[in-house]
């Protein structure tokens, strides 16, 4: 239209008033325009009402297992229509599969938002934004349809357009890898029935404040670890080497990250087998860098996950981190932590695992002691040799060797105070140990410190002998073989044959090297003891001679008589009349030394090797007088022995009710008494005397029990009687 008479201009030849396409917002077309034109045209940044955002992403192939955890999900969001925002934070290690488990829970609960589900992913943000809640925020709108030019600059403008904008929705908002609880927090929609799952590696604990749920994952079951091996690589694959693949989900920990790498790698190298790949990761020195896959673009491994949450480690937790990569043995409590790192304060250990617990890196026993994932422990290992000094893993193995030397001498003494040692029992350094309820050991104080003190070796007893590999390992001699001769009291009740052979070994090559003759001959004469239980005689033989030549030249009367009693013993198998010439000189050094317990001994044996070359008499009379001196030293222990080998004498004299009721106490006692090798063979020849076949049924089961414990080959002998009934 003109401006000066209002009448139309036409329109110039060749100029179309036309715009192909779709247009997404204000429009103005115009032709040719004459004068000065003013819109004033003002829109809020609203969302549009209609998009559904549907942004978390698919669950991975051959999600597995989580049952219980999704069943849990479906409790804690089930009621929609409740007041309030439910919260589910789901925790654990790095790889264990937490974003899977959320992404599961979502995809099959679509329904249940109609408004959409939206899906931040704060490992990314942090790459480019520093994970920051106002960057989430602008995620979060962007999802429910604003458009960028309308994004509020500051947090404040954003938080309250999200909170009007979530306000209209019922729906799923998906926090990825969050660090902080405020991360969740401010996120946290509006809408009726609406809800937030959050992933993190951290505990978040404080969410429990907002009313979060929290959900800690753990490794993989066998089973379920299998089912998602089979699932990648196929039944068939899994089946014709169920062995191997059951071996490498052990070397994988159940850790599912690690699987799926270890999957892809089968899948991706057709001619790898899963023998050889077990055959690979089976060396610990390299395992973790084995669990790594490539592609053109990058390189998948367990330790990339791992490094991440260590980097996120405050200083005194990271330290701890790699210490722990040092420390022998599988579990620990406190003390042992604090050794370990030197300090001088329990609180200062705790605070630093308070910490790696948070971080999923670290987790809690039943009995409230800390282990490391397998996985776990070997990046911690790596981690502490490429960043600190050589000589820090021997000084971490010295400082803890000092403290279990400390507390199982301590044991010892518990159990028996009166037993020949050769090494002065040490005594645990006040500076070394830090103050609190595990230093003085945890059988101290207690109502039966002796049974305390087994059941404390019994716990401990894998993380002592880890502890013995060690410190043989960096040259520590001397404490190795005064633990290996301490820690042998617990083999005297419980019979772990091949634990007991190890450390004796380990304490014996030891002694060599330290140049100690007596400690030497009390170690290999100790070393018979396991090697004649495992059928090992001509060995056992050989360690007797070597200790029975060092016992002389140490000039030890007591450990000469000690070594003849272990000689007799040996002769009990093959020659009794030697047997009993070895106990009567045991009995003689002992008496001229004065070692009433070592004649009491001697005596008990001597009785033993009498009856079993025909003078019954004798070895009653015998057995009668070294009963008597046990319970005179408080021995009951050997007493029980003593009355136990009084009814296998009367059963060969034919006094059946007489025996019977002799071996009836004596299993009780020696049951009472912790004594479990020998309540087995007890009850073996009791089962012999005994009329009532589920009477002796009874008994047998209870020794093979025993015996299956202990790995015992008296195990099959009893299996074999209860088959043929």
């Amino acid at each position: 239209m003109s401006a000066r008479d209002g009448r139309e201009d036409p329109v110039p030849t060749g100029i179309a008033n036309s715009l192909p396409g779709h247009v997404e917002g204000q429009l103005v077309q115009a032709g040719i325009v004459h004068g000065g034109i003013t819109f004033n045209y003002h829109e809020g940044p609203k969302g549009s009402g209609d998009r559904r955002p549907d942004q978390v992403p698919r669950p991975p192939r051959g999600f597995v297992n989580r049952d219980r955890v999704l069943a849990e999900l479906d409790g804690l969001f089930g009621y929609g229509d409740a007041a309030g925002c439910p919260i589910g934070v789901f925790s654990g290690l790095p790889g264990i599969g937490k974003t899977a488990a959320v992404c599961q829970w979502a995809h099959t609960n679509q329904r249940r938002f109609p408004g959409g589900q939206i899906f931040v992913d704060f490992a990314a943000l942090r790459a480019g934004a520093g994970g920051d809640v106002s960057e989430a925020l602008a995620i979060c709108l962007r999802a429910l349809g604003v458009r960028d030019q309308y994004l509020p600059p500051g947090l404040a403008d954003r938080t309250a357009l999200y909170r009007d904008l979530s306000a209209r929705r019922r729906m799923l908002v998906v926090l990825d890898d969050v660090t902080r609880p405020a991360q969740v927090t401010a996120l946290l929609p509006q809408g009726l029935g609406s809800a937030v799952l959050a992933t993190s590696t951290w505990r978040l604990g404080e969410l429990v404040l907002d009313g979060a749920a929290l959900l800690p994952l753990g490794a993989l079951d066998t089973e379920s670890a299998l089912e998602l091996l089979s699932a990648l690589c196929g039944h068939r694959r899994i089946e014709d080497e169920a062995a191997d693949a059951a071996r490498l989900v052990e070397l994988c920990g159940g850790l599912p990250v690690a699987l799926r790498i270890c999957g892809a790698r089968l899948l991706t190298q057709r001619r790898l087998t899963i023998g050889a790949l077990v055959a690979e990761l089976s060396d610990e020195q390299s395992r973790l860098s084995r669990i790594a896959v490539s592609s053109a673009h990058e390189e998948r491994t367990v330790s990339a996950a791992l490094e991440l949450a260590y980097r996120d480690l405050p200083d005194a937790a990271a330290r701890m981190y790699r210490i722990l990569g040092r420390l022998p043995g599988l579990c620990f409590d406190t003390a042992v932590a604090g050794v370990a790192a030197g300090l001088r304060s329990a609180d200062e250990a705790q605070a630093a695992l308070d910490v790696l617990e948070a971080a999923s890196l670290l987790s809690v026993t039943e009995d409230r002691r800390y282990t490391l994932h397998g996985l776990v422990r070997l990046h911690a290992r790596d981690t502490a040799r490429s960043l600190d000094p050589p000589e820090a893993e021997r000084e971490t193995v010295g400082r803890v060797t000092g403290h279990y030397l400390a507390l199982t001498s301590a044991a010892d003494l518990a159990v028996r105070a009166d037993r020949l040692r050769i090494a002065v029992p040490a005594v645990a350094d006040p500076a070394a140990v830090p103050a609190g309820p595990d230093a003085a050991g945890p059988f101290a104080g207690t109502s039966d410190p002796g049974r305390s003190a087994i059941s404390w070796l019994e716990a401990e007893r894998a993380n002592i002998l880890a502890v013995l590999r060690a410190a043989s390992g960096f040259g520590l001699d001397g404490a190795v073989w005064r633990t290996a001769e301490a820690f042998t009291v617990l083999f005297l009740h419980h019979r772990h044959l091949a634990d007991w052979r190890e450390s004796l070994e380990l304490g014996a090559e030891a002694a060599r090297r330290d140049g100690d003759p007596a400690a030497e001959a009390r170690l290999r004469s100790l070393l018979s003891r396991p090697l004649l239980d495992l059928g090992q005689d001509e060995r056992a033989k050989e360690e007797l001679d070597r200790a029975e030549q060092l016992a002389v030249e140490s000039g030890h009367p007591v450990l000469q008589a000690s070594v003849q009693e272990f000689l007799g013993r040996y002769w009990d198998r093959h020659d009794p009349a030697r047997a009993v010439d070895a106990y009567r000189m045991s009995l003689a050094l002992n008496a001229e030394a004065g070692e009433a317990r070592g004649e009491a001994l001697a005596r008990y044996f001597l009785g033993c090797a009498q009856s079993s070359a025909g003078d019954h008499a004798t070895g009653l009379a015998a057995l009668d007088r070294a009963g008597e001196a046990f319970r005179a030293l408080g021995d009951e222990r050997m007493a029980a022995r003593a009355l136990a080998d009084t009814g296998r004498i009367l059963a060969r004299r034919g006094a059946r009710a007489e025996a019977a009721a002799a071996l009836t106490r004596a299993a009780d006692d020696l049951h009472r008494g912790g004594a479990s090798h020998y309540e087995a063979r007890a009850l073996e020849d009791l089962a012999d005397l005994l009329d009532d076949p589920e009477a002796v049924r009874g008994c047998l089961r209870r020794a093979l029990t025993i015996y299956e414990e202990g790995g015992s080959p008296r195990a099959a002998a009893v299996l074999a009687r209860l088959a043929a009934g």
